[in-house]
Parts: C-alpha cells; structure tokens; sequence
C-alpha cells in the first residue's frame, strides 16, 4: 500500500482548517466544511511516433462551504495562512447571507457519522509522476514505432493521461479525512488510408484507477492487443456495410460500459431524477415516482453504484461530503430500486444517509451529486462470451466504444463502435462497417435476455464525465460482462448521413 505523499502532509492542513471552520462557527453557521486539495496531472501525445505535446499542471486551493439559516454559501482561495482561511469562510458565509433572500428551499443534511482523522489510499504500485516524462515517451514512441512498421498502419496517435488527486477534509462535526488517488488513461489509434476511404481502430484498455504499472504488465497486455491491431483495422476496411433492421446483439464490456454510463448512470443520479440538474444534459425519464415500481430492464439485469472498487475511477475512501463511500444496489432482477445519493438529496426525499456521491473536480468547484462506479453484474456461473454468441442465428457483436447520442432524459439512444462481427448460426461471420444501434433505454435493457459469467467482466470507464453549470469533469469507471439483446434495431450510419 503506498503512502500519502509527505510534502502535502507538509502543508498546514489543520491549522488552515481550524481557522476556517471556527469563523463560520462565530458567524452561525449551522454547518460548515473544508476542502483542501492538490490535483496533480500530466498528458503526453505522440504523432507517428514523435511527441507532438505535452502538458503539465499542479493546481493547489482550497474551499469553505457553509450552510447559513438553510441556505448555501461558498468560497475558495489559494493563499495558505489561517488568516486567509479565516476570510474565506468569512466570504462563503457572506455568499449564504446574500443568496438567502431567494431561497425557498432550506438546505439539510443527512446525518452521517464522525469519521475522525482516517486516510485513504488508491491501490496502485508505480506513482506514475515518479516516471521520468522521457521514459513515458519513449515507450509510447516504441509502441507507435511498431504500429507503423505493418504496412497495414499509415499513421499512429497516442495518448496518455494521468493524475494524482490529494484531498484534505474537515467539518463541523469532527469528520477529517486525508486522501490521495492515482489513475491513468492511455491509448493508442491507427488509421489506414487506402483507395477512396480511410478508417481508424483504437486499443480497447480502459482508462484505471491505477498507477504506471499499467502500462507494464499489470492489468493489460498492451503488446498483445497491438499485435492485432492492424489485422482488426485491415478487416474493417475491407468489410461491408450493414444492412439496416432489427438483430440480435451480443455487446462486449468494452461497448457496454459507455451504454450503461449514459442510460444508467445518468439516469439515475437522483438530482437528475428530481429536476434539479437540467441545464447541462437534462433530467431523467427515472423519476421518484416511479422507485421500485419502473422495470427498467429484464430479470437478469442486477446494477450497483460502488465507490470501493479496486481500481475503479469514481473510487474513494470517503466523499467530498465526509461520507464513507459504500457499495448500494440501484436495479434489482430488472427494477429501479435506488438512486445515486448526496447528503441533501438522500434527507430532501426520505431516503436515510448518503451513498457518498458529493465530488467537486477542483478546490474552486463546490460539491455535487456525481456519478458512483456504476457497474451491471455478471451471472454467477454465467456463459462466456463465445457461448452467448453461439446462442445467435442471426446478430451483431459489438466491440469497442465510439460515438454515441442520447436525449435529455436519458432515454432515446444510438451507439456506434468500435468494431462490428456479423453472426450466422452461432458464429463469427467477419466485420461490418457502418453501424449503430438504436433504442430507448427501457426497450433495450428489457431485450436483455442473458448476461455472461464473472469470466467476461471488465472494468470500463471514462476521465471526463461532465455535468453542472460552471461545468465540471469527473472520472467514473463501469464494470460489467458481456450480455446478450434480443431484437435490436441496427442504422446504417452511412445511409442515414444521405450518402
């Protein structure tokens, strides 16, 4: 287990919390809460084997969030003496004070228990900000320089991204936490141009919560999925365009992951479900109304939201409301039974304590409602993938993740992909180009007949989750096995384009 780094132990967390919080105390604050946190990140990106840029940022700061006569109040700053501190509660209590003649909706919390002076450590081995930034580079540099050498392969771009989170909480309560987090996400593409068109085929390795042994050995064979990169983007160059109708689909984790994040998580973060989350992507066809009784998909489909996860992106120790995260079902056998919790949505609706989903992506950014590890589980002694396709007379396999499109209420859908096999009597037939699939949540998650074994699960995810006005980013991982769909309408992209 690494250590938190000792130079942000080194900074004076506590004295910059006490200040803070003993003034909001003094201005009568009836909550009050400090945030102080380190984000650390690092991007390379190569062109045909040269490193075309890079970047290199340290963001420190800190926030003071407040509940003053039921009403919110927030700052933030960067100046680390407790004088500073202090005038920063002195501002976000200001902030509640102002805001209090237009709010109609006293803000409460639900309660959640002292959690005092604990920390928390994601799992990895390498800290990746250890790894000179040349050696980084250069075994991009090989990876892309053995791409190119297949004459299947005309141009290479990769990419790597990574970040080290540390996070220092106090509040009123007696809650303190110290935390630090590291993930990456790398990639690479290729792209073929011949004759009058030109494709290009992604490594499917998800982005991890882990450190830079993941690009070594641990967790994915990087090497192995190159190997087989241009024969997969060659095959697809060379593949015909589908024809459009209704097809049975077996979707691998690496498609599924993305359907999942924005027909699931989404729909079922409860501030979406409530309406106050409808400016930036909308609300949610999920409503209150409709807890424990809306058959969201079929008896197979069992989802969870976890932010314990080993690896997981969305994974932490605690949240960024001091709430001890914890893993919660959110369907069961095919029913909505839960929804993604912060400590004022859980009270506003009756719904007991937080699940710990209050996250801000920076020290200038107040708390949301954001997305858990939200993961469909797999069938225990389930099939494996070669299985659920040999179940199929005529269907489509999906690999990969692509573009996609969904409405503001989470519910009319198409997906594209990666790559696309076509099934003929329980077997691969070769690729398919021009293809999306098209459906609305419900349909398509009722159509689910089978959902492979523990064997086939694999933790997806993204970086860059957006939501709320100002925006703001967040990483989320999404486990889930390969499944099978009954009866899917499939588009022909490149004839809905009109070409």
């Amino acid at each position: 287990m690494r250590q938190i780094d000792s130079d942000f132990l080194a900074l004076p967390l506590g004295r910059l919390a006490d200040a803070a919080l003993q003034r909001a105390r003094d201005l009568g604050a009836e909550h009050a809460d400090f945030r102080l946190e380190r984000i650390r990140s690092e991007v390379l990106r190569l062109s045909d084997a040269s490193l075309e840029g890079s970047m290199d940022a340290d963001d420190l700061g800190y926030a003071v969030r407040v509940v003053k006569d039921g009403t919110w109040g927030f700052a933030a700053g960067i100046d680390l003496t407790p004088e500073a501190a202090a005038r920063v509660a002195e501002q976000a209590v200001e902030v509640a004070v102002v805001s209090a003649a237009v709010n109609r909706e006293p803000v409460e919390l639900a309660p959640e228990p002292v959690h005092a002076d604990v920390t928390w450590v994601s799992s990895y081995e390498i800290d990746p900000f250890e790894v000179p930034a040349r050696d980084k580079a250069a075994l991009l540099a090989e990876w892309s320089d053995g791409l190119l050498r297949d004459p299947r392969v005309d141009h290479v771009r990769a990419y790597l991204n990574q970040v080290k989170e540390q996070k220092f909480y106090a509040d009123t309560a007696g809650t303190v936490t110290t935390q630090q987090r590291v993930r990456l996400h790398p990639y690479l593409e290729a792209t073929k141009v011949e004759d009058d068109r030109f494709d290009s085929m992604r490594t499917l390795a998800p982005p991890a919560g882990r450190g830079y042994e993941y690009l070594t050995g641990t967790g994915w064979d990087f090497p192995a999925e190159l190997a087989a990169l241009p024969e997969h983007l060659a095959e697809k160059l060379k593949a015909p365009s589908v024809e459009a109708g209704d097809y049975d689909l077996v979707v691998d984790p690496s498609n599924l992951w993305l359907t999942i994040h924005e027909s699931i998580g989404h729909a079922t973060e409860l501030d979406r479900a409530l309406g106050y989350e409808a400016a930036y992507a909308g609300t949610s066809f999920a409503t209150f109304d409709r807890l424990g009784s809306l058959v969201y998909g079929s008896p197979v489909m069992n989802v969870t939201g976890d932010r314990t996860v080993e690896h997981g992106l969305a994974t932490v120790g605690y949240d960024d409301e001091g709430v001890a995260t914890r893993e919660f079902d959110i369907v069961s056998g095919g029913i909505l039974t839960g929804y993604q919790l912060d400590r004022r949505m859980a009270l506003l609706k009756g719904l007991g304590a937080s699940n710990g989903c209050a996250f801000a992506d920076s020290p200038g950014h107040m708390p949301m409602q954001r997305m858990a590890n939200v993961s469909l589980r797999p069938a225990d002694g389930g099939p494996s993938t070669e299985e659920l396709i040999s179940g199929v007379e005529r269907g489509v396999y999906v690999v990969g993740d692509k573009s996609w499109s969904i409405d503001m209420q989470r519910y009319n859908f198409q997906f594209t992909g990666q790559r696309f096999y076509r099934i003929e009597n329980g077997r691969l037939a070769g690729q398919l180009r021009d293809v999306a699939y098209q459906a609305t949540t419900t349909d398509f998650w009722r159509s689910m007949e089978a959902v492979g074994g523990p064997q086939t699960y694999v933790l997806g995810g993204a970086f860059n989750c957006g939501k709320g006005q100002p925006g703001q980013i967040a990483a989320v991982s999404h486990g889930c096995p390969s499944a099978l769909f009954r009866g899917v309408r499939i588009l022909n992209t490149l004839k809905e384009s009109g070409k």
